[in-house]
């Protein structure tokens, strides 16, 4: 007796399962199968059908990073075309401010680099 429980009769422990979980159990398993040779010959094939799921699973984890990768890259351009121009806007409001004498070009671009932060 587990906590007061009767340990049932050998029942299978994927009936517990909603059916939506079978079928994706059934996918994962099918996954794996690729690789039936390599773990069939492992000393025990269950774990090793497991790493061999694991390695299916790290596998597509990677094609989605990537895919995330290619999406994010035009919005990354994007914010980097905006931080230029904001740079240059800042730049020239600071030199129509100020109207800076040659010898204090480095505390124009301090100033610049300090409100870019903002």
């Amino acid at each position: 007796m587990v906590f007061g429980r009767k340990q049932q009769q050998e029942k299978d422990w994927k009936e517990c399962m909603t059916e939506e979980d079978k079928e994706v159990l059934n996918s994962v398993l099918h996954m794996a199968r690729k690789h039936k040779c390599a773990y069939m010959c492992a000393d025990d094939s269950r774990v090793a059908q497991l790493w061999c799921a694991m390695l299916e699973f790290k596998k597509e984890l990677d094609e989605v990073k990537a895919g995330q990768e290619k999406t994010q890259m035009p919005f990354k351009a994007l914010s980097e075309m905006g931080d230029v121009e904001k740079r240059k806007t800042i730049d020239q409001l600071v030199r129509d401010m100020l109207k800076p004498q040659a010898d204090q070009e480095t505390a124009i671009q301090n100033l610049v680099n300090s409100l870019m932060k903002f």
